[in-house]
């Protein structure tokens, strides 16, 4: 059997070889930075390279595991930084103009802990821009393209990161999700996504919280075990960010087997036809092996989730662009008009949608004394084309900019774990994920839940 290529590899191979002195990190390095000159072209997911200091990690990288010392089990292996995150010496430009020559100095926490980990960070992923928008589209940097179905979108907005790890363009992405922006991506690509819970990932400096405490920092990959690998490097207490004090004290596993809610739909919002049926075969999978899954209703009510997200959404962008003169004349329309919205608004929306999170929050840590789990399908629709920011019919329906999302704003509201995984793959429109969410902090245990729940066969994604 011919063995794949090194670009194809994941983490944990990567690290077997490196281990044995099969290949070394610069052989790898230089294999993932050919995949992207030969692919990028067409699908636009890296907008940014440090080949240079690529290759000086991927040298130090190399002399430490011919020391058998890595860093970490990251050590060596090639990950992508989003474009909204703060990677020193490449520009962090959020898909926007009014960003257009930032570098930043310093690397955010996340970033930090990956570089301390050895990880070899070669370059950045696309964006839409403010990093607001469910598809990869900016007017600085143009459009990201899905590798697994030709002319479709990514998703977004960590769009660019998903399509590089799916076109072999390292092993694992790092990006952010503050309404589905990980898990989305995830599933329209056939790979898998953690969006953590509040708190497990520090978040300091970079650019201003828009999205209040919805938005965290997470990783993308081919495999569940990258994605959980990736997961205990960005993990862990901060002192800048006193909130990750809680993975000081991870909560107690849940028995086996488990109580399963299944939510197949929100309300009357249409699914494509070939999601339903994915996650019903998924779920009939689940009570074959022993799991109660019962079908619930919403335990939250969803318009007003997403007017909450929607109000904090517009709110935080119009902040931020009202203290930087002619902002409104230099930013996309789609930008534009969430900014407009969001100046109409009052103060006390966005103090209403902040009472609301913390409402959700509670029902849903009451939820969790009936369920283990809730799952669901991470997206309504399958990929659309990719220059079109949403699609305008799912299921032979008329939808708005966020029907597509319904799954995802609510858990970044609640604050809650949730990973994707993908469960099925369409001839033309892309992959099928299938979202987990769990009780907040549980974090470790989903993974590990995850990987008990899925055949082996099931715990690789999808590469172009």
């Amino acid at each position: 059997m011919t063995e794949p290529p090194l670009f194809a590899l994941s983490a944990a191979a990567l690290a077997a070889g490196y281990r044995a002195g099969t290949f070394s990190p610069v052989d790898v390095l230089e294999a993932v930075l050919a995949r992207r000159d030969a692919v990028d072209p067409a699908i636009n997911a890296v907008v940014a390279l440090d080949r240079a200091g690529a290759r000086r990690a991927a040298g130090a990288s190399a002399t430490r595991w011919r020391a058998g010392e890595p860093a970490s089990p990251l050590d060596g292996v090639p990950v992508s930084i989003k474009d909204n995150l703060f990677l020193a010496g490449l520009p962090a430009r959020w898909g926007s103009r009014l960003y257009e020559d930032f570098v930043p100095e310093a690397d955010e926490p996340p970033v930090a802990r990956l570089r301390a980990a050895g990880a070899v960070l070669f370059g950045k992923t696309n964006v839409p821009e403010f990093t607001l928008e469910g598809y990869t589209r900016n007017a600085l940097l143009g459009t990201t393209f899905n590798p697994i179905a030709p002319g479709r979108t990514p998703g977004g907005s960590t769009g660019g990161g998903a399509a590089a790890v799916a076109a072999g363009i390292g092993p694992i992405a790092i990006g952010t999700d503050g309404g589905g922006s990980l898990r989305r991506p995830a599933a329209h690509c056939g790979l898998f996504a953690l969006k953590p819970s509040i708190g497990q990932v520090a978040r300091d400096g970079g650019f201003p919280a828009l999205l209040s405490d919805f938005e965290v920092v997470g990783p993308v990959g081919r495999t569940l075990d990258d994605v959980a690998r990736a997961f205990a490097v960005l993990r862990g207490p901060d002192a800048c960010d006193p909130r990750t004090l809680a993975t000081l004290a991870e909560p107690p596993d849940r028995p086996m087997p488990l109580r399963i809610a299944h939510l197949p739909t929100i309300g009357d919002a249409p699914v494509d036809a070939p999601i339903r049926d994915a996650v019903e075969t998924a779920i009939e999978g689940l009570r074959a092996a022993g799991h109660t899954v019962v079908a619930v209703a919403p335990p939250f009510d969803a318009e007003a989730a997403a007017a909450a997200w929607g109000a904090v959404a517009g709110i935080g962008l119009a902040a931020h662009l009202g203290t930087i003169p002619g902002a409104l004349d230099r930013v996309g329309p789609n930008a534009r008009a969430i900014a407009e919205a969001g100046a109409r608004r009052g103060a006390g929306e966005h103090v209403a949608a902040l009472a609301h999170a913390a409402a959700l929050r509670a029902a849903f840590g009451r939820f969790f004394s009936d369920y283990d789990l809730l799952v669901t399908p991470t997206t309504a629709a399958l990929a659309w084309p990719a220059e079109t920011a949403y699609p305008p019919e799912i299921d032979g329906r008329p939808v708005g900019p966020r029907g597509h999302a319904v799954f995802t704003g609510w858990v970044n509201i609640a604050g809650l774990p949730a990973l994707s995984v993908p469960i099925g793959t369409t001839a033309e429109a892309g992959g099928i994920g299938l979202q987990l969410v769990a009780p907040h902090g549980m974090d470790l245990w989903l993974l590990r839940v995850a990987a008990g729940l899925l055949d082996p066969r099931q715990q690789k994604g999808t590469t172009a």
